[in-house]
């Protein structure tokens, strides 16, 4: 594999708080604790280790999770560590996704196995990687579709509730369509020995009393709302965009096949879309007898995160790491060490077929993120036997126009208005010429111009990143672990730009 990094500010896919916090602006300084760098982790390991964990129910609580699952050897051993002071966590976290979901997901987990090792060698500790399931979601469209070979294949298991909770046995269509789609090569039969075990072995799609005093906070005094809306508003007044802005309350209600919102009416809590309701007492009651059926929303998710794990950084995409920035007022108000904010990897695998066919348009491989017109234009100027763009010609004409502009105000300044309203109509007219010239030689190229659409396709489906639309089993058919092993070798946690992969 050939890698090379572009720099974050050259992906105009990328929005402005993502491509501001991969490059540390000054501007964010205020909204992160420890800059993501190996040397600061040390200093993060001991704000961390000053605070307590109960690391015997987290050690517990895991092991039950993990009982029913094929044994792992690495996996017990790393459970079995954060019993141990010495143990810290660097984590992801993502909700369930259908066959893992869009490449990122794989992306987010192997930044953080490498991220864990790095800090791990730096520090001397045991780094113990963690990937949070958040199972308590029930944004089911959000998770229960994967494009693969062009088409979509689509979950319906026509019940509600916690996504995590849905019986895996509605997955069964989903995993007769996929095995029709796999094939019978030596990598199809391998991933489908693993997908057959992880769905059909379990009892639901994904396999915190510690929570209850903040919970407490949040139903009697709305801490979140306040302290969280007041960030975004500094944000908003720096130019960044709000991600997540919080309710009055941030927790939801669990039941069986539910998971409704809190609300506040008329001194009664309400559960929305139900019939139950609570007077204070009795749900600060409800609380303490049952906190498992109280489940934090995406405000408060990261501080219950961050309190049950000795957790040193979080690893996420810019769209995650936007929102933990509107969220360090909350750490501090609740005593919890804020994390170091990692980036997760992001990368564009260019494989074989796709260098090949790049070298027909001589473009180096970075050129790709530049949109489509933008790439025509440019391949249509390599190609064509004279100029076809007028650029030159018009701005000739427009300082033309400025000397008769002048002369004419000089002479009469209501002659000036008339030359403009001629300037607009000649431009316009070479405007339509330059149209015609370069229709014309599209025209002359237009099998090569659409082997160019083609392939920015594939690499850019539905002019998305790679990674946010395409799953890892068509790399997986074509590499087999070959493709997971190429990504540890070449994921570094502290690259400073777009992973571009050639598999030269």
């Amino acid at each position: 594999m050939h890698k090379t990094l572009i720099p974050y500010p050259a992906i105009p896919q990328l929005a402005k708080t993502d491509i501001a916090y991969a490059t540390l602006d000054p501007a964010l300084r205020p909204f992160f604790h420890l800059e993501p760098t190996v040397e600061n982790f040390t200093q993060a390991i001991a704000e961390r280790a000053r605070v307590t964990t109960d690391r015997s129910a987290l050690a517990g609580a895991l092991e039950q999770q993990y009982q029913h699952l094929p044994d792992a050897g690495l996996v017990r051993e790393h459970i079995a560590a954060l019993r141990r002071a010495d143990t810290f966590t660097v984590t992801t976290a993502h909700q369930p996704s259908l066959l893992l979901g869009p490449l990122y997901f794989v992306y987010k987990a192997m930044t953080t196995i490498n991220l864990a090792a790095a800090v791990q060698q730096a520090t001397g500790k045991h780094i113990v990687p963690v990937f949070v399931l958040g199972s308590e979601d029930h944004d089911l469209e959000e998770l229960n579709h994967i494009r693969l070979f062009n088409k979509e294949i689509r979950w319906e298991p026509g019940v509600a509730g916690p996504v995590g909770m849905i019986p895996a046995a509605t997955l069964a269509p989903v995993l007769e369509e996929l095995k029709t789609i796999l094939g019978d090569t030596e990598h199809a039969q391998a991933l489908w020995s693993k997908i057959e075990q992880s769905y059909t072995q379990s009892d639901t799609f994904a396999e915190a009393t510690q929570f209850i005093p903040v919970m407490q906070d949040e139903l009697t005094r709305q801490t979140a709302q306040h302290l969280v809306a007041t960030t975004i508003e500094r944000l908003s007044a720096l130019g960044f965009k709000s991600q997540a802005v919080p309710r009055e309350i941030n927790l939801f209600y669990l039941q069986p096949g539910s998971r409704e919102r809190i609300v506040l009416e008329n001194g009664q809590y309400t559960v929305l879309n139900t019939t139950r309701s609570f007077t204070p007492e009795a749900l600060l009651a409800e609380l303490e007898a049952h906190p498992e059926r109280f489940s934090p929303n995406v405000v408060l998710r990261p501080l219950y995160q961050e309190l049950v794990l000795p957790n040193l950084a979080y690893i996420g995409g810019g769209g995650e790491l936007a929102y933990w920035l509107e969220r360090r007022s909350l750490f501090e108000h609740y005593g919890i060490p804020y994390p170091i904010l990692v980036r997760r990897n992001s990368v564009l695998w260019f494989d074989k077929d796709s260098i090949k066919r790049s070298l027909k348009f001589g473009f180096v491989p970075a050129r790709y993120f530049d949109d489509m017109d933008t790439l025509v234009r440019a391949y249509i100027e390599s190609q064509a036997d004279a100029e076809v763009y007028l650029n030159t010609e018009i701005a000739d004409l427009h300082q033309i126009y400025n000397r008769l502009a002048q002369k004419a105000q000089a002479i009469d300044p209501t002659l000036e208005k008339a030359v403009r309203a001629d300037e607009v109509k000649t431009v316009a007219h070479l405007q339509q010429w330059e149209s015609r010239l370069v229709r014309a030689e599209k025209q002359k190229h237009e099998v090569s111009l659409n082997q160019l659409r083609g392939l920015r396709e594939k690499l850019f489906p539905g002019n998305s990143l790679q990674e946010r639309s395409d799953n890892f089993i068509p790399y997986y058919l074509k590499y087999g672990e070959r493709f997971f092993d190429a990504l540890k070798a070449n994921l570094d946690p502290f690259d400073a730009g777009f992973v571009l992969l050639e598999d030269c």
